[in-house]
């Protein structure tokens, strides 16, 4: 029968560990394994990444490009073609259009565009809206309700 007292490793799956600066004998002593001289060789070394010996590091010889704005307003975007094709009478809000997953779970906001037709009233809550988009809704009976964004 075993038992969690008579459990044993495969023979040679647990290794020793090197011990290193323990004297001549032991293969590993003088220089403990680090060779000669040198900034890897002394205590307390550490080379931080991206390091080149003194040299200009690459991330620093390339120039600074662009602007990412911490403000920005992440839209999920929907053609008006889009929402003729969605088969219901319910307020088409941001959580049903993201259930549908006709706009990624990420954005927090929704605009409208005006490419294509559309023929059927639906009823829209949304935070933004083209011009063109909006008029398209209006002719087929639909509401456009514009939900300010925070």
């Amino acid at each position: 029968m075993i038992t969690l007292e008579s459990l044993v490793p495969h023979n040679k799956s647990k290794k020793k560990k090197k011990r290193i600066g323990r004297g001549p004998g032991s293969g590993h002593g003088k220089t403990a394994c680090r060779g000669t001289k040198g900034q890897k060789s002394r205590s307390g070394a550490s080379i931080p990444p991206g390091f080149q010996g003194g040299q200009m590091p690459l991330y620093r010889q390339l120039p600074k490009r662009g602007f990412k704005n911490p403000f920005r307003k992440s839209f999920g975007v929907l053609n008006v073609s889009v929402l003729d094709k969605l088969e219901t009478d319910q307020v088409i809000d941001i959580d049903f259009l993201k259930n549908k997953g006709l706009i990624k779970k990420r954005e927090k906001y929704v605009k409208i565009l005006g490419d294509g037709d559309i023929s059927k009233p639906v009823k829209l809550q949304v935070h933004a809206i083209s011009n063109t988009a909006k008029e398209k809704i209006e002719k087929a009976g639909g509401s456009v309700e514009i939900i300010s964004i925070r």
